[in-house]
């Protein structure tokens, strides 16, 4: 993004998808089937950096169980809009072995990254693997990978608010928006 200005006038002419409201609600759904899930598990919430950082956060505070928390940093986007290749940032730091690990994450797109993530946890010995994500795209491919809990499923458009961005900008708006179809 360039400026404010732009930043300002891309959300001016977008679409609303969910509200803030709608996006709580939600979470809090999914919370609660974590909860009932995973709740005796003490698992390993891992957020993926850097668009999980909204869902991680809120969804976090109404998970009333113990819990570890940890953070990875892996994308395909960069400024992009569109996927790229595979770049892997930051892995965890707290042992991965033995554990029930959550990742949590924005998006589930093409489910590319996170089918990687969910093979490197694998990989470096949890016990067992879950993903939560804010929303699912309802984009028509056949996905490697299906997540275990979806608070919302946005349509097949450039959708950008509640950890997701746009050029850069608008992770911090607590609604979901979409980019207008050209």
């Amino acid at each position: 993004m360039t400026d404010s200005q732009e930043a300002k006038d891309l959300l001016a002419n977008a679409d609303l998808i969910y509200s803030a409201e709608e996006v709580a609600v939600a979470v809090s759904r999914v919370a609660g089937e974590i909860t009932q899930k995973l709740g005796e598990t003490f698992p390993l919430l891992l957020c993926v950096m850097s668009g999980g950082v909204p869902f991680a956060g809120q969804l976090m505070t109404q998970l009333n169980f113990p819990l570890d928390f940890d953070y990875l940093h892996v994308t395909r986007y960069g400024q992009d809009t569109s996927g790229g290749a595979l770049s892997w940032r930051a892995a965890p730091w707290t042992p991965i072995k033995g554990r029930t690990v959550i990742v949590i994450d924005d998006i589930l797109d093409e489910g590319v990254t996170l089918a990687a993530v969910v093979d490197r946890l694998k990989h470096l010995g949890a016990k067992a693997c879950y993903t939560a994500v804010a929303t699912d795209k309802l984009n028509g491919k056949n996905k490697p990978i299906k997540a275990d809990f979806v608070a919302l499923t946005v349509p097949d458009r450039f959708v950008f608010g509640y950890g997701m961005d746009v050029r850069g900008a608008w992770r911090n708006l607590p609604a979901i928006y979409a980019m207008k179809d050209d």
